[in-house]
């Protein structure tokens, strides 16, 4: 999986160059990005949207079909760069519960890099046709399933209670929804934490059910 996965096959385009279709579609998620928080989903029209990111209206299609494709985009993107993240943390040398922070400390770090895609992600993925909508959800449940998947490997291990399996994944949204309540409550929480002290409590809180 590649970092920032603006390049997905699944959007049509008709260019072949995959450099530049990933920088354009960067560039297009960016922009996108802020008009839809500004202006909202329906009131930013791709004529808006292409200026904003110095291309012609055509120039524009190249890369997407639909102002839909830019919205999976902008999803896909956070997606992929999650995985990414917990994958490069689980390939660390740490064990044990350690290692469950790590993929934890990660999952949170992208949440911050990514605060408005993710509050954009929530607001209007209902917007998305039908076989987007299905995409981002397969993706969420995708990322969840990787500190589910990491917290059994812990109870094979036995350094972990002998937690019912509802449990351990009961656990594993509540980490995705945590990583998620920052983009949410950034608002009140950038005030009074730092997203490593955010990290540092809500690890610990996370933990304190592991160790029961």
């Amino acid at each position: 999986m590649k970092r920032g996965d603006y390049e997905s096959h699944e959007v049509t385009t008709h260019i072949k160059n995959q450099a530049l279709v990933k920088e354009r579609r960067r560039q297009i998620v960016d922009a996108a990005v802020k008009l839809f928080i500004e202006h909202g989903y329906h009131k930013t029209t791709t004529r808006v949207l292409a200026k904003a990111t110095g291309l012609s209206i055509g120039a524009l299609y190249e890369y997407v079909s639909t102002k839909d494709d830019v919205l999976y985009l902008v999803c896909n993107a956070i997606h992929s760069e999650v995985e990414q993240g917990v994958t490069d943390a689980l390939a660390r040398p740490t064990v044990g519960k350690e290692a469950l922070s790590e993929v934890i400390r990660e999952f949170f770090l992208v949440c911050d890099r990514m605060s408005d895609h993710v509050l954009l992600m929530y607001q209007v993925t209902h917007f998305l046709p039908v076989k987007w909508q299905k995409k981002v959800l397969e993706a969420e449940l995708r990322i969840t399933n990787l500190f589910i998947e990491a917290m059994y490997e812990l109870k094979k291990q036995d350094k972990l209670p002998q937690l019912e399996d509802s449990t351990i994944e009961l656990i594993g949204h509540n980490i995705s929804v945590i990583g998620h309540t920052w983009a949410f409550r950034r608002w009140y929480f950038a005030k009074n934490f730092s997203i490593e002290q955010y990290t540092k409590q809500q690890t610990e809180f996370i933990m304190s059910f592991l160790e029961q």
